[in-house]
């Protein structure tokens, strides 16, 4: 008898996602399967469940909905020595060119040689499941912009998924942070590493010239998917600085013409990549900032407020019980 497992899925595009029994994948030559024990809440998962991929994406029905993921290994496929049934690791479905698997179920298989490793003794599962994308996007970021001593950092879009970690890795190297938030934020803005921080309701550009006139080293956008909206906050970067956006909207060769080294960043790239973040958060050095926990049963609530645009810090969903 086939063996299925609950699972947020989508089954059509006729209808929204939603808890349903789906099959609990097979285990093929290299792949690792793993008990799910929680996994987080991404901006992509809200573009998939609400069927905004159908014209980007093949959709291989059901698709389970969800990237990150941290539990325990059930079985192992042919080939693998990395991993054995017991161990607990954190990891990131891989991108692929159609859509069929995801974390928001029972069970979920990827490959062991992938974006998959052990999970640190010292984070608990709902921590580890919150790494993942926002975790990886964030040191990717702060690696193309490379921080020192002095630097001063502009994070826009501070209080997401990805801003916190931001913020936390360039203070961590040494720069002065400047943190968009809302005033009610601005302690825990502050807790993360953030020196100063600007309301996002307000003019930011011009607080930021009035309180650093000679400009910042450095931009960090997570915000501006428009072009000349990331052009009007880039012009607060001096001559020669840098600047990362995971939106795609910087204009590479135009910024350049200013000696502005400019990257459009993408996360899930260099599975070595994640290897560092696990070590980081493994060391302490960065806190993962899960704010909200859902079950799987209201899991659908955390995708809406994802999608309003207003979440703070990460969203997870744990799947005991």
């Amino acid at each position: 008898m086939e063996q299925t497992m609950k699972a947020f899925a989508l089954r059509s595009f006729e209808e929204p996602a939603g808890v349903h029994d789906v099959s609990v994948p097979d285990v093929g030559p290299g792949d690792v399967r793993v008990r799910v024990r929680a996994a987080s809440i991404n901006g992509f998962d809200v573009f998939v469940a609400t069927g905004m991929a159908k014209h980007m994406m093949e959709h291989r029905f059901p698709v389970v909905v969800g990237k990150d993921f941290a539990g325990v290994v059930d079985a192992v496929g042919d080939g693998v020595t990395r991993f054995g049934p017991g161990d607990e690791v954190v990891g990131i479905v891989p991108t692929e060119q159609f859509l069929w698997r995801g974390s928001f179920g029972e069970y979920v298989v990827v490959p062991a040689d992938g974006f998959v490793q052990a999970k640190p003794a010292n984070v608990d599962f709902a921590a580890a499941a919150g790494l993942g994308l926002a975790g990886l996007a964030a040191l990717v970021s702060v690696d193309a912009i490379d921080p020192s001593d002095g630097d001063v950092v502009l994070v826009v879009g501070a209080t997401g998924g990805v801003g916190t970690y931001a913020v936390q890795l360039a203070s961590g190297r040494g720069a002065t942070v400047i943190a968009t938030g809302l005033p009610q934020d601005e302690a825990w803005l502050r807790e993360l590493g953030a020196s100063e921080v600007v309301d996002y309701t307000g003019e930011v550009a011009a607080w930021v010239r009035e309180h650093h006139p000679n400009g910042i080293d450095a931009l960090i956008d997570l915000v501006n998917r428009d072009g000349e909206a990331l052009a009007k906050v880039a012009e607060l970067v001096k001559d020669g600085g840098r600047l990362a956006t995971t939106m795609g909207s910087a204009d590479v060769e135009g910024l350049a013409s200013r000696g502005i080294t400019a990257s459009n960043v993408f996360a899930q790239s260099d599975p070595a990549h994640f290897a560092r973040l696990l070590q980081v958060a493994g060391e302490g050095a960065i806190t993962v900032p899960v704010t909200r926990t859902f079950s799987l049963h209201d899991l659908h609530e955390g995708l809406e407020l994802l999608g309003t645009g207003q979440a703070r810090g990460k969203y997870v969903v744990t799947m005991e019980g």
